[in-house]
């Protein structure tokens, strides 16, 4: 399967190290299997007046069993409490990969306020989900990283 990664940079070579600290689901390499979609997220990069790459690998993961792997089909309590947690510095057990729908931009704001009571978990969903289809692949383990995704190209946006 093809998987997008953008960036301000080429990135023939992923690691986990270069990852930040509280997104949705954690420390990890960010791909998706939307191509409009990581053209969206790349975008951003140019707004800010830095060069933007999407960088294109395969992505194949034969022996499912062998991983620990963590899947959200929708967004629910479970998807919630996780990206919760993860956004508030906690990454949450021992994954090699956490696949599953992106929060949007409101997401920060919209975790305050459901951390403080503010809001219910049903309305922070309703005020979480995006309404077009999304998909985040989150590599979080070396091994997975090195074994399963191989870099094909770049394109400049």
């Amino acid at each position: 399967m093809k998987l997008y990664h953008s960036s301000n940079v080429v990135v023939e070579h992923p690691d986990i190290l270069h990852s930040r600290k509280y997104l949705d689901f954690g420390r990890g390499f960010y791909l998706t299997s939307i191509y409009e979609q990581a053209v969206r997220y790349a975008q951003r990069f140019k707004r800010r007046g830095q060069e933007a790459w999407l960088n294109v690998y395969d992505f194949s993961m034969n022996e499912e069993s062998k991983w620990n792997i963590l899947r959200f089909d929708s967004y629910d309590k479970q998807w919630l409490d996780f990206v919760a947690q993860c956004r508030d510095g906690q990454d949450v057990g021992e994954y090699d990969i956490v696949i599953g729908g992106i929060a949007n931009d409101r997401v920060i704001i919209t975790l305050d306020r459901y951390f403080m009571g503010e809001i219910s978990q049903d309305d922070a969903l309703g005020i979480l989900k995006f309404e077009k289809p999304n998909i985040q692949y989150c590599i979080r383990s070396e091994r997975l990283l090195k074994e399963c995704l191989t870099y094909i190209k770049y394109e400049q946006i």
